[in-house]
């Protein structure tokens, strides 16, 4: 839910604006936003006992150098009640600005360590199919298989041993 209403209002934020004051205002929100790990930062703003205009000021000190727009833009989210979606609203501003910029980042995962040199070509055989700018990062984990997830193009590809297994012995049932 709070990211439905994160993307309104980051729809209301690029609205008019540039490449370059989307990307500052980006900067300061994902400053912000990295603020919510802690606990301790999200009692005081979900707090009745805090004073709502000390947790405005305590807001916008994190962002240096804040703008008219991002200082209004945090007094409206404190008017409604709703600071508590910066980082989803940081989120999501890091999407469309990748948008915008025809860049994306992407994970592959894998049971075993690619080589550089692997993930190098995938990264530039996927640039070439979506006709973007892709960085890839690796997670090595228990997938038993490859896959490749690119959250800003919305696009997951995968190869799973297992699944390849089950469709053999399918094939092979089918042909008996």
């Amino acid at each position: 839910m709070k990211d439905l209403v994160a993307k309104r209002y980051v729809k209301a934020l690029i609205e008019g604006r540039n490449k370059d004051e989307i990307s500052t205002l980006s900067s300061k929100l994902n400053k912000i936003s990295s603020a919510f790990k802690s606990d301790k930062f999200k009692s005081i703003i979900s707090s009745t006992e805090v004073d709502s205009s000390k947790k405005v000021e305590l807001v916008l000190s994190l962002a240096e150098g804040a703008d008219k727009t991002l200082e209004n833009f945090i007094k409206l989210l404190n008017e409604k009640r709703r600071l508590e979606i910066i980082p989803f609203v940081a989120s999501d501003l890091n999407n469309q600005l990748a948008r915008l910029n025809n860049t994306y980042n992407g994970v592959v995962y894998s049971k075993d360590e690619l080589s550089a040199d692997f993930i190098s070509s995938i990264e530039k055989q996927f640039s070439k199919k979506f006709d973007v700018n892709l960085s890839l990062s690796q997670n090595i984990g228990d997938y038993d298989g490859i896959k490749v997830d690119i959250d800003g193009l919305g696009v997951e590809i995968s190869f799973s041993k297992d699944r390849l297994k089950s469709q053999l012995v399918d094939h092979i049932l089918k042909a008996v």
